[in-house]
């Protein structure tokens, strides 16, 4: 038996993958992360599965569910918000079914941040202006974070920088990004992207703690910071020149060197 940690996305059903949904509706135990899984994404669980809200459940009374189901023949599905790889805390559950000898299987979602950055109207990395996404968090109660990996740190490279778990410390990332972006960097604070809740706040780095506070912003929210939010007069990308060299299919040649 195999237990599925599934990508639920950032939360609208229809951003469901195909084969999350097809898991969805074929396995017998379901196992989803509270609120942050809308219901909607588990109506199509089967008839007379076992479905249980694993909010207020310590890990280890996780695994023994999960055990259980396994020892009874059951597949599980494992419903996590956005995409496994990004802070899901899928990688304590996995060391344990792996302890167990119970086989599992990852499956990608759409991530938070991608659904975020299709809400702004953006592409995250711009031609000359931003390249590089670092995808992060600031410490807190959950877990703190490496040395090395704090926003002042990771502000030098001024790459464009997505907060994850940050909205209700709002002052600390614009305290500890303006000495490296400077003030009228633009940012940007999605809340509950693709969900009827969703809220979208802009701003700079000088008003956007003010403006995300007034919008009662406090979780389920990733703050994006960067040039790219407000890049104009970029070129056009290699992609599309004409002088880039093609093939019959219309794939680049590499150039030697």
């Amino acid at each position: 038996m195999t237990v599925y940690f599934i990508g639920a996305g950032p939360g609208a059903e229809d951003l469901l993958t195909l084969r999350a949904d097809r898991l969805i509706r074929r396995c017998p135990v379901c196992l989803y992360a509270g609120s942050i899984v809308p219901p909607e994404v588990l109506e199509n669980t089967p008839e007379g599965a076992t479905v249980i809200n694993t909010a207020r459940m310590p890990l280890d009374e996780i695994t023994k569910v999960i055990q259980q189901a396994t020892e009874e023949g059951k597949d599980v599905a494992r419903l996590h918000s956005g995409d496994p790889s990004i802070y899901s805390a899928v990688a304590e559950q996995a060391r344990r079914l792996v302890e167990l000898g119970i086989d599992y299987e990852i499956v990608p979602g759409v991530a938070s941040f991608s659904a975020a950055a299709a809400v702004l109207g953006h592409e995250l990395t711009v031609p000359t202006v931003g390249q590089t996404v670092i995808l992060t968090r600031v410490s807190g109660r959950a877990s703190a974070m490496p040395e090395g990996e704090d926003l002042a740190t990771l502000g030098a490279s001024r790459a464009t920088l997505v907060i994850h778990l940050a909205a209700h410390d709002i002052d600390r990332v614009v305290e500890e990004l303006q000495p490296n972006y400077g003030k009228e960097c633009p940012v940007a604070v999605v809340a509950y992207a693709s969900r009827p809740e969703q809220q979208v706040v802009r701003g700079t780095l000088v008003d956007i703690a003010s403006k995300v506070k007034e919008a009662g912003i406090t979780r389920t929210a990733v703050i994006i910071v960067g040039n790219v939010l407000g890049a104009e007069g970029f070129p056009d990308s290699f992609l599309y020149s004409d002088d880039r060299p093609r093939d019959e299919h219309g794939r680049t040649i590499p150039c030697a060197h």
